[in-house]
């Protein structure tokens, strides 16, 4: 049974992640950690338009913040998100990395080794290659991992870098992504 999901996109995946939030059901009975790239300055409105056709609630977590099954949490604008043991977020203002902060790699190393062979991990379209070593982490850790399909992304940069140095398990378009994970869970 899986613990947790965790999505990471840059340029093009906020309609994606819209897509994907949409269709996840109610009841999930795992968290969900999103970590997207956006302006360090821009802190108001994100959350606000995800949740406005999310399933599930999304919310901005606080460091030192408990994560529930059933919620959505979205890395703070200019915050890297790790993940602790006690089901505890840790938020952390360190170096960039890959020129971003929240960075995709960190949350995704982070996750990979708290939650290991019960973590599903998708990288969504994005203008860097942010994602691609935390998406490695994840399957060698023994992680489901999703790309989404290159040819489908509205910037290739992070999704055809993943493919460069791994083979995930699934290479999906968006509309598949949200269906994946439901099957995964079930």
């Amino acid at each position: 049974m899986f613990k947790a999901i965790i999505i990471g996109g840059s340029a093009g995946s906020f309609q994606v992640i819209s897509k994907i939030l949409q269709h996840l059901p109610k009841d999930i009975p795992v968290p969900v950690f999103l970590v997207l790239h956006r302006l360090k300055h821009v802190r108001l409105g994100f959350v606000e338009a995800l949740s406005i056709k999310s399933n599930i609630p999304i919310k901005e977590p606080y460091d030192k913040e408990t994560f529930q099954k059933g919620i959505a949490y979205l890395a703070p604008a200019n915050y890297h998100m790790y993940f602790d043991f006690g089901n505890k977020i840790t938020l952390s203002t360190e170096e960039q990395v890959n020129h971003s902060r929240p960075a995709i790699d960190i949350s995704f190393m982070s996750a990979a080794y708290l939650f290991q062979d019960k973590l599903i991990g998708v990288i969504l379209s994005g203008a860097n290659k942010d994602g691609v070593k935390g998406m490695v982490s994840v399957q060698e850790m023994g992680g489901v991992t999703i790309v989404q399909d290159p040819k489908d992304s509205q910037i290739d940069t992070m999704t055809q870098g993943t493919l460069n140095v791994m083979d995930p398990d699934f290479v999906l378009n968006q509309k598949e992504i949200a269906s994946k994970l439901i099957e995964l869970l079930k």
